[in-house]
């Protein structure tokens, strides 16, 4: 009887004898390992993201109009130069009611969506270029830094002598704008891929274009997303300047130019319209494009939880 609860007391304490409990030990080892190595990705309720994610910004919005309204009451300026959100709104129902309103908006998104994609196209090899030749990234490396530091406006002038007042002007504009942007983002990214990454992608076999497809560019993807969400936000002010300063018919009617005719005309109603829808397509497409992205980044990295 004695024998018996001796045993069972080493059992139950895990014994210090050999092979005594390792087997539990081990289990309980692989079921930790194991919990650390999966990620739990739950689904937000909708209530729950309309609470943290829709009700702050519509709040923020409210308050800048409530705002603007108290300012506007309070008579701090003339009419003319600060005018209600009444006025704006009636400006928004003007355009609308003569179908102009659409057509205004998707004239300068389609021109900055194109431009983006042919930067993107050429900033993309650019930027791997520069990052995997030492020679490239010695003779052009500086003066990419260079450029994104250049405001876009002064590549107006020389691009309508160049080019003409004609969409070519605009995308050139656009491309000097947001081409040095990408490239040194993804200059960023892969200056932060770990040595060990590409080590054992040699290893496996993976060099030249293979290596760079399947090593390089997942690794520094981070990194190119946010030289790609900076390009873009250099896209879309490149493309303002140009439709503000240049003018013609044949270019139609963009945002830039819609602010531009606001000022001449002296209607400040229009000119707030203009900034606003502006500043919408800049957050729309944040939201629809570039914040997804990069969920997933974070997700496929284990570092997103929850939606």
């Amino acid at each position: 009887m004695a024998s018996t609860d001796i045993e069972s007391d080493k059992a139950g304490s895990g014994g210090s004898g050999p092979g005594t409990g390792k087997p539990d030990d081990l289990a309980g080892l692989e079921a930790g390992l194991d919990a650390l190595d999966a990620v739990q990705v739950q689904r937000t309720p909708v209530r729950e993201v309309l609470l943290r994610k829709v009700l702050p910004p519509l709040l923020a919005v409210v308050l800048v109009l409530l705002v603007w309204q108290v300012l506007v009451w309070a008579e701090v300026t003339e009419d003319y130069k600060l005018p209600s959100p009444l006025a704006v709104w009636d400006s928004v129902g003007d355009m609308w009611r003569q179908g102009t309103l659409l057509e205004v908006v998707w004239t300068s998104v389609s021109r900055g969506l194109l431009g983006f994609l042919l930067s993107v196209a050429i900033g993309t090899p650019l930027g791997l270029l520069v990052a995997r030749v030492k020679f490239v990234r010695a003779a052009i490396g500086p003066i990419l830094s260079g450029l994104q530091s250049l405001p876009s406006v002064a590549w107006v002038a020389p691009a309508v002598i160049w080019l003409g007042l004609n969409d070519s002007m605009m995308f050139a504009v656009i491309l000097l704008g947001a081409v040095p942007s990408i490239a040194n983002g993804l200059v960023s990214g892969v200056d932060q891929v770990p040595p060990l990454f590409l080590r054992a992608g040699r290893t496996l076999g993976a060099t030249g274009l293979r290596g760079t497809w399947l090593i390089v560019m997942p690794a520094a993807l981070p990194g190119y997303l946010a030289g790609l969400k900076q390009g873009w936000a250099f896209s879309w002010r490149s493309l303002m300047a140009a439709e503000i300063i240049a003018s013609s018919p044949d270019l139609g009617l963009g945002l830039g130019q819609l602010l531009e005719n606001g000022r001449n005309n002296a209607d400040m109603p229009g000119i707030f319209l203009a900034i606003i829808l502006i500043l919408f397509v800049g957050i729309a497409i944040d939201l629809l494009i570039f914040s997804p992205l990069e969920r997933w980044v974070l997700r496929s990295r284990g570092l997103l939880v929850k939606n």
